[in-house]
């Protein structure tokens, strides 16, 4: 027979029937219009069939009438779960707390994230919101609708085009589109441009004031190279002088390199300890005892728990110590003079900026004591030499 629909939310009996007239029997479920499938007789004198529970109950008269005796083998389906759920309260208890903590915890807003804000800071928009109802632990139910939620921020910061307020789980997302502001130039007092270091002037650009120098000349530390002041002696006007003035400098270095390196590396032999963390406090599980190795790195790995996009204060971490050995390894002259020029060089870079060249370099003395090797070198170098220097009511050239 054919088995019936939602069968294991009505509940399944299987039945072992023996004994007695059982084609009787099975002609009477027939016609009674009982719900009995997977039916397996033996030998005419046994047969079994699972049949639905509500069914089940019918099923004694027509049992009395035939003579058959009927022994349940299995019980399945919600009504006796269910059964089984109500014998064990505190079971029950516990899975309908859960239930409800679930649904609790998916009804709040654990996380608001603010997007597309670049000169309006993240704090002023959040602490908007929090004034309109949005922030982490809210009940969703309690904020208003997403239209008028938008309205009201909008209305808050002044310096937003459209602000959209989107929901996905316990997530909140505040996208904001900033009103296109005019640039403001920084207020500038009138200056000249001067020279911050001796130098032979190799490109002059004046953008805004009166260039008093000329390429290849040279000039001295503090000399005005692009002026401030227009006009004559009766009628002057002061500006801010703008523009580019590069020169040529002398640097001096000295430069030592020892000659016995020294290199740090791994062995290969490590340790782990690992640790289960609960909020400020670390348990450790195992790795126990000292480090057994005389020089040695240490990397931890922290990894919290996390539950969608918000952060527990608990989880585990990982501790590993690994082992490292010094090796010492002499150079030769030239390694030494090689590393000593390129620290130098990129010295050099770093302290002058962008564009900075190194024309020429000329080692002036040299030699090797003490396992070192010292140099004195002389570096021609092309690089911005202007510098502000600002103007004062009475002050000339």
């Amino acid at each position: 027979m054919k088995q019936p629909s939602l069968y294991k939310l009505r509940g399944v009996v299987r039945i072992k029937v023996t004994g007695g007239d059982i084609e009787t029997l099975i002609n009477m479920i027939t016609k009674e219009r009982l719900s009995v499938w997977d039916l397996r007789a033996q030998d005419g004198r046994q047969a079994e069939m699972s049949i639905l529970l509500p069914h089940f109950f019918r099923l004694r008269p027509i049992v009395k009438g035939t003579g058959c005796r009927v022994k349940i083998t299995h019980r399945s389906g919600f009504p006796f779960f269910l059964a089984r759920l109500l014998r064990r309260k505190f079971f029950a208890l516990g899975m309908v707390f859960f239930m409800i903590a679930l649904f609790a915890l998916s009804s709040m807003v654990w996380n608001v994230e603010v997007k597309g804000n670049v000169t309006i800071p993240t704090d002023e928009v959040l602490a908007a919101a929090k004034k309109e109802g949005i922030y982490p632990f809210q009940w969703s139910f309690r904020m208003g609708s997403q239209d008028k939620l938008s309205r009201q921020l909008a209305l808050a910061l002044p310096d937003v085009t459209w602000i959209g307020v989107t929901k996905e789980g316990t997530s909140v997302t505040i996208q904001v589109v900033e009103s296109a502001q005019p640039k403001r130039e920084p207020l500038l007092s009138p200056r000249h441009l001067i020279s911050k270091s001796d130098a032979v002037v190799t490109h002059i650009y004046a953008e805004q004031g009166r260039p008093v120098v000329q390429k290849d000349m040279r000039v001295k530390k503090g000399q005005v190279l692009i002026s401030g002041i227009l006009g004559d002696e009766e009628n002057t006007k002061t500006i801010v002088a703008k523009g580019e003035v590069r020169g040529m400098v002398w640097r001096e270095y000295d430069i030592q390199v020892p000659l016995l390196q020294k290199h740090q590396t791994m062995t290969g032999e490590s340790k782990e300890r690992f640790y289960v963390v609960l909020g400020d406090w670390a348990i450790q599980l195992w790795g126990y005892g000292s480090t057994p190795y005389k020089s040695y790195d240490t990397e931890t790995y922290h990894k919290p728990l996390t539950w969608r996009s918000f952060n527990l204060p608990m989880g585990w971490m990982t501790e590993k110590d690994m082992e490292t050995s010094f090796h010492q390894e002499e150079q030769t002259v030239t390694w030494a003079k090689m590393k000593g020029l390129e620290g130098a060089r990129n010295d050099i870079l770093a302290k002058n900026g962008k564009g900075t060249k190194i024309l020429s370099e000329k080692i002036l003395h040299e030699k090797k004591e003490n396992g070192k090797v010292y140099m004195k070198v002389l570096f021609e170098v092309e690089e911005s030499i202007a510098e502000e220097l600002p103007l004062v009511h009475s002050q000339g050239e």
